[in-house]
């Protein structure tokens, strides 16, 4: 029989109310929304819950809402994620370089990145606004539009005119991970691959890409895990709407869960995007790190 010594006994004493409260505030809450997801639990009959296994995601999958959410989520996420990291990449490279100004430009990139997202959505909206937005009224003043227009209303640059406001916020912390990976990378290979001929270009491709693998495998991780879940700037900005442009599965999980009350199908619906950001975010790891 395992006897604990004092030391053993001891360090079990002091961990215990942290992993108690881990138990309290995130194991039971996975477990219990799993249970509601496998249960008909709808909160205008609260007290009739019956046991539904797994009808409720087979209703989400049959529901023509869901793969409206799953097509608008893909893309929103893609675009998301593929802009903020090709602007953290160009932005790191910037400032990795010493110039005058640095340090103030590497304090100004924090700005966005700790702006509550609140504030960032509805900074946003106001400068899509129809009536008085700062873009409609630049746009004007350039001579590029001749009256002031919708931004938001239209179907086809909803997803695109949100997905710049959460670039906007996100590139910086981004940026800001790469510019660590960038600091670690050895400068004789710099100067090894300027003996050998190799310009700007060259360099960057076989010697900086390859050295920023860690730092952009935790950036996409990073990224698709807030994009495929983003839920803020759609509520604040446009609500799903116009029609269901901005349909995304995060609005879908919403409206089921707090305005059609109906928490089993939203619980599944949770459980599937959980799932898909688990998905992605493993092929991320798997391939990205295979070498590092």
């Amino acid at each position: 029989m395992l006897r604990l010594g004092y030391d053993e006994r001891a360090a079990a004493l002091l961990v215990f109310p942290v992993v108690a409260v881990l138990l309290v505030v995130a194991a039971f809450p996975i477990l219990y929304s799993f249970w509601i997801s496998l249960h008909d639990v709808v909160l205008t009959r609260p007290l009739r819950r019956p046991f539904v296994g797994l009808d409720n995601y087979l209703r989400v999958f049959a529901d023509e809402r869901f793969w409206i959410a799953v097509a608008r989520t893909t893309v929103y996420t893609v675009v998301t994620v593929a802009a903020t990291t090709v602007l953290a990449v160009l932005v790191a490279l910037l400032l990795n370089e010493a110039f005058p100004g640095q340090r103030l430009l590497n304090a100004l990139l924090l700005l966005p990145w700790a702006t509550p997202s609140v504030v960032n959505g509805l900074m946003w909206k106001w400068i899509y606004d129809p009536s008085y937005g700062l873009l409609n009224g630049l746009l004007v003043q350039l001579g590029v539009l001749e009256r002031y227009r919708a931004w938001l209303g239209d179907p086809d640059l909803t997803l695109l005119l949100i997905a710049n406001a959460a670039v906007w916020k996100q590139m910086p912390l981004a940026a800001l991970l790469l510019i660590v990976t960038m600091k670690a990378i050895p400068e004789d290979l710099y100067r090894a691959a300027k003996v050998d001929g190799a310009g700007t270009f060259r360099r960057f491709l076989h010697v900086t890409l390859p050295a920023l693998r860690p730092g952009l495998m935790l950036v996409l991780v990073y990224e698709t895990m807030i994009s495929i879940r983003h839920f803020d700037l759609f509520l604040i900005m446009t609500q799903g709407g116009p029609g269901d442009a901005s349909f995304t599965l995060s609005w879908f999980i919403y409206v089921e869960t707090f305005r059609s009350l109906r928490f089993g199908t939203g619980a599944a619906l949770s459980y599937i995007l959980a799932m898909a950001t688990f998905l992605l975010s493993y092929l991320f790891i798997r391939f990205l790190g295979r070498r590092l």
